[in-house]
């Protein structure tokens, strides 16, 4: 198409893995028989090198990937470790040549890979922004126009005239995303390298990903392992697996994906059950019972906590409640019952309940579940579980152009409704 910046057709990068053979004690035996078959090898039979090599590997880091970009895009890029993502931006950047397949780009590229990609350690700060431009293929006069917007930016004026051996990883990376972003390239093309950056710098850079992409018309791509980065900045992101493209399309479908299959291969799933032989009065079981399958929650939608409680003795003052944590062991909102109507108060057995949540509105991220079991009137605490129950959430259906975490942070702690059930809850819907 005429308004496409960049084509991929049939792209595939092959590496060549070594291994080395498990190393032993070797005598002055075994040194002349590899000696002796090495020599053959090499001048008596050539051929028979080539058909078969125990300590070389083939991998496809990339296969036959394809897609297509248009200009003003802003392309999120995300998969597990060893996706392929880094090398697919390294092709794009020219940095490395592609087995198989053909790359079309137009215009320059600007790319953030790796900390100090582009400059030359023995030079100084404002030298590496004239060498970074003229490499970008702009006149002096245009770099001097955006040097003091750069320095601004990169917030590193009392370091300017330092060789930049001597600043630190997050120096460089001010410094270089300052440069890639204000040099005016038309392809824009960042990896995970912002993360070396501290929190506030990241916002600022997703900020200019931002105007790059909306005000100033020109390609994003980016490479991060922060599913709210990626949501915030993309609206179209590609999942990769395996070196092949697992789905292209809206971000957060690809985002509800990933977490969905992280969540597959870690085997955690969003339940808890007490150990076997357990006594006395505890949690028999939790669950949560999220939107989406595999632990998934989608923002806004209901949820379901459910708890089963094993009574071998009744007391009048057994009380409950619940927290759910972030990935830092925050709390981020609390439960609790303090029902004078709850059934174990009164007799033994299984009892269930549930505490459902009409609208559960959560930060983007990883959460867990943290339970209080006591009887009140003596400060008895019964059981205390922390770390259980894990489940994401993830901004699934949300075609919106803001973001909710700019206006709900947190569920409304008041649509919180108890229930006491006879049977479990195994299915959960949102009817």
């Amino acid at each position: 198409m005429s308004d496409s910046v960049i084509r991929v057709e049939n792209l595939s990068k092959k590496y060549i893995l070594g291994h080395q053979k498990q190393e032993r004690y070797t005598t002055l035996r075994d040194t002349l028989t590899e000696q002796a078959k090495a020599f053959q090898s090499r001048f008596l039979k050539p051929r028979d090198r080539r058909t078969y090599n125990p300590t070389r590997e083939e991998f496809w880091a990339l296969k036959d990937v394809s897609f297509e970009i248009k200009q003003g895009e802003a392309i999120g890029v995300i998969g597990r470790n060893g996706a392929g993502k880094s090398t697919l931006l390294k092709l794009l950047s020219r940095i490395t040549e592609p087995t198989r397949g053909n790359i079309i780009a137009k215009g320059r590229v600007a790319s953030l890979l790796e900390v100090g990609t582009g400059f030359h350690p023995e030079l100084t700060g404002r030298e590496n922004i004239y060498l970074n431009g003229s490499i970008l293929g702009m006149s002096r006069a245009e770099i001097k126009k955006k040097f003091d917007e750069i320095v601004a930016f990169a917030e590193i004026e009392k370091f300017l005239d330092t060789p930049v051996k001597r600043y630190s990883s997050g120096m460089y990376v001010r410094l270089a995303f300052s440069v890639a972003a204000h040099l005016e390239p038309e392809i824009l093309i960042v990896d995970e390298v912002l993360a070396v950056g501290d929190s506030a710098f990241q916002k600022k850079c997703l900020g200019k990903m931002g105007d790059v992409s909306n005000k100033e018309g020109r390609t994003v791509l980016f490479v991060s392992h922060s599913m709210q980065a990626i949501a915030q900045l993309t609206k179209r992101c590609i999942l990769l697996s395996k070196g092949n493209i697992q789905f292209d399309g809206h971000t957060s479908k690809a985002v509800q994906l990933y977490i969905a299959e992280s969540k597959c291969l870690d085997e955690q799933p969003a339940r808890y059950e007490a150990p076997a032989g357990k006594t006395g009065n505890h949690i028999a079981w939790a669950r949560v019972h999220t939107s989406e399958e595999q632990g998934v929650h989608c923002w806004g939608k209901p949820i379901v906590f459910e708890f089963a409680f094993n009574i071998t003795q009744p007391h009048e003052s057994l009380c409950f409640s619940f927290q759910v944590l972030n990935e830092f062991q925050q709390p981020i909102c609390i439960f609790w019952n303090f029902n004078d109507q709850l059934p174990f108060r009164r007799e033994a057995g299984l009892f269930i309940i549930r505490c459902k949540v009409s609208k559960f509105r959560l930060y983007m991220g990883s959460f867990t579940l943290r339970t209080w079991f006591a009887e009140r009137r003596s400060s008895t605490l019964l059981e205390n579980l922390t770390n259980i129950c894990p489940f994401e959430v993830t901004m699934h259906s949300i075609e919106r152009q803001d973001y909710p975490w700019q206006q709900d942070e947190c569920t409304y702690l008041e649509d919180a409704v108890w229930q006491v059930v006879e049977t479990p809850l195994e299915i959960f819907s949102n009817s």
